[in-house]
């Protein structure tokens, strides 16, 4: 499952990123060195969670703030400045390459934050579901 869910985060961000070439998107900006760190730990973090969810259920507390919140954030993070409609509508194109594309690696760290969190208490949940089960 955890691997799975690795590969589908891998296509979801990095085919309309731009980090898998592909002919169906040209990126306008080149990839940084560190969009393809921040595009691992993240895939490696959702694999991680996605799996949580086939051994716990719903049973454990789920930070969907985490979840959604990182994996959104990670794309904006690895993704072309001025690709992003949104932040050139926002801010322009010369705002979107001299106020955004800077704080890019920033808003890729606080995604790999919110998706450490939520792995944390998914494995959280899960010890204590273990406890639970021990006689006594």
């Amino acid at each position: 499952m955890a691997a799975t869910a690795a590969a589908a985060v891998a296509l979801i961000i990095g085919v309309p990123t731009g980090l898998i070439s592909t002919s169906w998107y040209a990126r306008m900006t080149p990839v940084l060195w560190w969009n393809y760190p921040i595009w691992v730990v993240t895939m490696l973090l959702s694999g991680l969670v996605a799996a949580t969810y086939v051994r716990l259920g719903e049973r454990a507390a789920t930070p969907t703030a985490g979840i959604f919140g990182g994996g959104v954030l990670s794309m904006f993070a690895v993704g072309c400045p001025v690709c992003n409609k949104l932040v050139v509508v926002a801010l322009g194109t010369s705002g979107a390459l001299n106020i955004w594309a800077p704080i890019q690696p920033v808003i890729g760290v606080v995604a790999l934050g919110l998706l450490a969190y939520a792995a944390t208490r998914r494995l959280q949940a899960d010890i204590r579901c273990r406890a639970d089960l021990l006689p006594g």
